[in-house]
């Protein structure tokens, strides 16, 4: 395998009305879904007991192969707790058998009692030293098996008290580790996934814009030379991987919080999902909650030309993993066919000029549902 950073700079381009017109006459979505196994057997919850067995990996990579039917192309999982060195034969296999390939690694940063308050964050540095060893280690499987990128959902990383809490050391611990983990493994991209709560009370980043932020000064820390090259290239070697789930606890509007990180040049794959907002963070199938927000979602990735994964981030607990995946494919396939649809020209006039097309937005919409 090999790895290769993906150009994510056509994310930030500005198109001109009569370009961007073109672009999306031109422009056709085509989602590449990934599914994550760490969910093809949920577990049990604060509150009450797992609902299906218990599957180990090598089960999970079978149950994978049943999914290539269903449209899958490629598989999440957590280094070291679900693909590590001594599994990576099976991930291996799963791509040469079933054409689904290792889209992206998360790190176990959030899970183990050593990182009860923090990982990469954590004010002991042997504990930060943990966490850069499984970064590190991590990197080094994505760039074996030719993943997509790393990803980082610092969960565990966050404050339980606004009074108290050192927000500068937070930030600078966690930053200063992920850099030196990078600059050990340089070239290879790391998706920061930001998430308002849970399991931490206050995660450590908590917005869309915090997590553009800490792009920025983790980037401002790398130091070996193949990385700081490809910085001044104009590449972005951290970016990030929000969900919608998670965006929407944040109160977040999915269409611009999603449009702000590729304006930035910075959307390395995206998690869908549904969620009722001002509530625990659910991973319900996408678009049994708020579908329109996910429509004008897919309207803003078509514009922007995205390119890269879509990540099916889901917890069936009461339902067949295959089927939920099933569903969830479909749904994203009927809302790409729905946008297409519409008369993208008559969008873009409307919004040039609003005086004169008062209620026009409105007529499309409403024809649209």
């Amino acid at each position: 395998m090999v790895y290769i950073l993906t150009d994510l700079r056509y994310q930030a381009v500005q198109r001109e009305p009569a370009d961007l017109k073109k672009h999306m006459k031109s422009f056709k979505l085509k989602p590449r879904y990934s599914v994550g196994i760490w969910y093809f057997a949920p577990g049990g919850g604060r509150f009450h007991d797992r609902y299906v067995p218990e599957k180990t990996v090598p089960e999970r990579i079978e149950m994978a192969k049943q999914m290539a039917s269903l449209g899958v192309k490629a598989i999440e999982a957590h280094y070291p707790a679900e693909i590590n060195k001594a599994n990576l034969d099976l991930y291996k296999d799963l791509e040469k058998s079933a054409g689904i390939k290792v889209a992206g690694i998360a790190f176990s940063h959030f899970f183990d009692k050593e990182f009860e308050f923090g990982s990469m964050s954590n004010p002991d540095p042997k504990v930060r030293q943990k966490a850069i060893k499984i970064a590190v280690e991590g990197l080094e499987i994505v760039k074996e098996i030719g993943a997509g990128a790393a990803i980082s959902w610092p969960g565990i990383d966050g404050y339980t008290y606004m009074l108290g809490t050192i927000y500068p050391w937070m930030w600078q611990n966690f930053e200063k580790s992920l850099a030196e983990a990078m600059d050990q493994v340089p070239g290879v991209r790391v998706a920061i996934e930001p998430k308002p709560y849970e399991p931490a009370p206050n995660n450590i980043y908590r917005t869309t814009a915090e997590g553009i932020l800490a792009v920025q000064r983790i980037q401002a820390k790398l130091k070996n030379p193949e990385n700081v090259k490809l910085l001044k290239e104009g590449h972005n070697l951290v970016g990030l991987n929000p969900e919608i789930g998670h965006v929407t606890m944040g109160g977040e509007p999915l269409a611009a919080a999603y449009a702000l990180v590729g304006m930035y040049g910075m959307l390395a794959h995206t998690h869908w999902n549904s969620q009722p907002f001002g509530n625990y963070d659910q991973d319900l199938n996408v678009g049994v909650v708020n579908i329109q927000e996910a429509m004008a979602l897919m309207y803003v990735l078509k514009m922007m030309g995205y390119k890269e994964g879509f990540g099916i981030d889901i917890n069936p607990e009461r339902m067949p993993v295959q089927k939920a995946v099933e569903i969830n494919i479909t749904v994203i396939n009927k809302i790409n066919e729905k946008i297409e649809a519409l008369p993208h020209d008559e969008i873009i006039d409307t919004y040039l000029d609003p005086a004169n097309h008062r209620g026009g937005l409105e007529t499309i919409l409403a024809k649209f549902f």
